[in-house]
C-alpha cells in the first residue's frame, strides 16, 4: 500500500526559477506526447504503446532538457491515459459503461506540470535527496543537482518516488512511499 506525503518548498528565488523551469518543460513534453498520440489515434485508429512516445521524442528538447528518467516518467504517464481510454473504449462497446467518452485532453492549467523521478535516479547524502538534473539545467543553472531535505517521519528506502508539483503559485515536494502493514 502507497502513501503521499506533501511538504510545502521554501520561497528560494533561485529554487523557485528552476523548478519553474523543470515544470514548464514538463508541459510542453507532456502535451507534446498528448499531439503525438491523439494524432495517430485520429488517423489510424492505433494506439499508443509505454515506449513509442519515448522513440519518437528521445532527441528533442523539452526531452533532454529534463533527467532522462524524469523525462520518461512524464511520456509514460501519457501513455497510461490513452491506455486507459483504450480500455474505455472496449468498454463502451461491450455495453459496460454508457457515459459519453473523451480522449484525453492537452494540459492547460497554468503552463506547467509534475515532474515525477522513481526512487533508483535519487540518492541520500546525510538528511538531504539528491535530485538529478538535466545536461542543459546543469548547464544552464550551474548546478547538476538539487539538495532537499529528508522529511524525517519516513525512511529513504521506503520512498518510491519524488514529485515536484506545482499547485495554487506554490511548489511541493510529493514523496510517495511504501507504508508499512501494521
Amino acid at each position: 500500500m502507497y502513501s503521499c506525503q506533501q511538504v510545502l518548498v521554501n520561497k528560494n528565488p533561485e529554487l523557485i526559477a528552476i523548478l519553474t523551469f523543470l515544470c514548464e518543460q514538463s508541459h510542453k513534453l507532456a502535451n507534446m506526447g498528448i499531439y503525438y498520440a491523439r494524432q495517430l489515434y485520429f488517423k489510424s485508429q492505433k494506439g499508443i504503446s509505454k515506449y513509442d512516445l519515448e522513440k519518437v521524442y528521445k532527441h528533442n528538447y523539452h526531452y533532454k532538457v529534463l533527467y532522462s528518467q524524469a523525462a520518461q516518467q512524464i511520456l509514460r504517464t501519457v501513455a497510461e491515459s490513452f491506455r486507459s481510454y483504450y480500455g474505455l473504449i472496449i468498454a463502451y462497446s461491450e455495453g459496460k459503461i454508457s457515459d459519453k467518452l473523451r480522449i484525453p485532453n492537452y494540459i492547460k492549467k497554468g503552463g506547467m506540470a509534475t515532474v515525477s523521478y522513481p526512487s533508483q535516479a535519487l540518492k541520500l547524502k546525510g538528511y538531504r535527496i539528491i535530485v538529478p538534473l538535466g545536461n542543459t539545467c546543469k548547464r544552464w543553472f550551474c548546478i547538476d543537482s538539487l539538495l532537499i531535505p529528508m522529511p524525517s517521519n519516513l525512511d529513504f528506502l521506503s520512498v518510491k518516488e519524488l514529485r515536484i508539483l506545482p499547485k495554487n503559485r506554490c511548489f511541493y515536494w510529493e514523496f510517495v512511499y511504501k507504508r508499512s502493514s501494521i
